[in-house]
């Protein structure tokens, strides 16, 4: 009896700290994929906005380019 209470004693002394450091690895880790995920996401709202922005830009030269020939054909 006393070497299966020894055997359950030695097992936990094992497993329990091994529990614990995966734990540990697994949070780090997925710490740090939200911080590269919200990074990344960081870098599209910047490039959308970019983007947002030449869009506005292209049709105002457009409209320039329109008026230059408008004023060029009177």
């Amino acid at each position: 009896m006393n070497q299966i209470i020894i055997a359950v004693i030695s097992g936990l002394c094992v497993a329990v700290p091994s529990i614990i450091a995966t734990i540990s690895t697994n949070k780090k880790n997925n710490d740090l994929v939200i911080y590269r995920i919200n990074e990344l996401d960081e870098k599209v709202q910047k490039y959308n906005n970019l983007k947002d922005r030449m869009f506005e830009a292209e049709k105002k030269i457009a409209l320039l380019e329109n008026n230059v020939k408008d004023i060029k054909g009177n």
